[in-house]
Formats: structure tokens, sequence, C-alpha cells
């Protein structure tokens, strides 16, 4: 167990998240990597052991502040990290819950509020609608007032689309199957899902970009671009965390009585293998999250 440390909390670890930018910090794809040996894990949960700032035994958050890069991450029993780093929960939240809701939640705040902005009566498209940040943004773009159209690279995730949008498969997209020109997409995959998407989009429409599970590359024909005449807004969270704080906080409630929903799956530290297989190979359905408790699922 590490030392308490003046300015640091300790936490024992609850739950864990297992991410695709763990994945990319672990195959040495990410842009800041760390020193080796390292312990990996970008965001968790906890209980306080030792803190000057937090009160002992409170349930919190643990990210940023290096967690995962710089400094050993949250897949471990106990984690020593600078206060900052830490945010209490409200009492009674699921350490699973208090896990993961950030990232995805944040995102898609961050895309559909602060990016694309999105208007009442406008069409949205969202590709990987049945991922954690996809299906969130479905829901935050529906009560912005948004016709959403969602759409999920394999046809077993249709049913895991909220039912707030009109389901399609990636490869029937159409201007016809989502009745007419999309006034914004927010893709969440990336690569040739995003290109083909990108021609669904009116003129001066917005495209806000997330992820880029599908591919890493998109090649245009500036041409083409030019005259298509649509904005390319990326979504960077590494920069925007502190700004959608609040705004993740706001909609907690929601998510911890349901009436805001987030996928995810459950899985012991000896399933970690599995986990990150089905995370590889795009099985999952929603966010992973390691559960470190005494018991569990």
């Amino acid at each position: 167990m590490p030392k308490p440390q003046h300015g640091h909390s300790l936490v024992r670890m609850a739950a864990a998240t297992v991410a695709h930018l763990d994945l990319n910090i672990l195959d040495g794809q990410f842009g800041l990597l760390p020193d080796l040996p390292f312990t990996p894990g970008t965001e968790g949960s906890g209980y306080v052991v030792a803190s000057d700032t937090h009160p002992e035994g409170a349930l919190v958050r643990v990210r940023g502040e290096g967690l995962g890069l710089s400094r050993d991450g949250a897949w471990a029993e106990h984690v020593l990290v600078p206060d900052a780093a830490v945010q209490t929960m409200p009492e009674g939240t699921d350490p699973a819950l208090a896990s993961i809701h950030f990232s995805p939640v944040g995102t898609a705040w961050a895309a559909v509020h602060a990016i694309a902005q999105v208007q009442p009566g406008e069409r949205v498209l969202v590709t990987g609608a049945s991922g954690a940040v996809g299906s969130v943004t479905v829901q935050l773009a529906a009560r912005a007032g948004a016709e959403v159209v969602g759409a999920v690279g394999r046809p077993a995730k249709l049913p895991h689309v909220p039912g707030v949008a009109k389901a399609l498969p990636a490869s029937d997209l159409s201007e016809e199957s989502i009745g007419g020109k999309a006034d914004v997409l927010i893709d969440t995959v990336g690569g040739s899902v995003l290109r083909n998407a990108l021609t669904l989009v009116r003129p001066r429409g917005r495209a806000a970009l997330v992820g880029y599970t599908a591919g890493r590359e998109l090649t245009l024909d500036l041409a083409d671009f030019f005259l298509a005449d649509v904005s390319l807004l990326p979504v960077n969270m590494i920069s925007r965390g502190q700004e959608v704080a609040p705004e993740v906080l706001r909609l907690l409630p929601d998510l911890s009585s349901g009436s805001l929903s987030l996928p995810y799956e459950r899985y012991r530290m000896d399933a970690l293998g599995e986990a990150v297989e089905r995370l590889r190979t795009g099985t999952a359905v929603g966010k992973i999250v390691l559960d470190m408790g005494d018991t569990g699922n």
C-alpha cells in the first residue's frame, strides 16, 4: 500500500474503467506514454483511506493528474493521487457508475451542446449509437429537441440504441433512410463510417468528431470537402474536462435514477482478459468496469 503524503489522497479502489484510452496507452499508440513498469487505469472510484482534503470513507471518483500515465493507475487495490484528481461523489452513488460516468457523459454533453450546438428541430445522426458515448449522445440530443438517427456497426447492437432514436445499421445509411440530409453528425467511431456519414450532412452543417475505434485516419478530397461545406469539429476532452464537470455532476442524479441510461458491462479483475477482448473486438455494449470490491458480478 502506498504511504499517505501531504496534498495527496490515498484511495481504496472499488471500481475502475477499462477504456479505449487505456488500450491505446498499453499498445503504445497514445501521444503521452508512461515510463515502465506501470499500473494501467486512467479512471476509477473508491473510498478515501487518508487525505488532507477529502473525508475518510467517502466515495470518490479518481481521474486526471497523470493517473495511468505519469503515475500508476486505477487497476490496483490502492492509489495515491494529488487531491485535485479526487472528486467526492453523492452519497448512495453506485461505485461502478461513479467510475465510468464522467468520460461518456462529459463527452456526449460537450459534443451535443458545446461543440455541435444542437438546436430544437434539427436532424442529428449519431454513429456508434449503442456505445456509452453514443447512447448518451442520442439521449442528450433528443432532450435538446432534435430528431435523432442512431447508427451501429453490428445489427446485433440495434436493440441497444436508445428508443428515442431511429436505429439503423451503418451499412444502410443513406439520405433516404435517415429522412433527408442531417444538420449535425456526431461521430464516435471514425474510419470509413465517418467518411461515409459525412456525405449525409447538409451544406454548412456540423460534424463533431469524438472517437476513432473504427479507424484513426480520414482521407478527404479537398475539392469535394470545400464543396460539401461541412464544419469538422473535434471533441477534445483533455482540454474540456473542467468545463463540462458541472454539467456532468448535474446529470448524475438522472443516471442514478435511470432516467438517463449509461450502458456498461461489469467484470471482476480475474476476467480482465475477457473484458479487454470484448472491448478490442467491438462486441462489448457500452463501457467496461472492473469490480474491485470484495463481492460482485
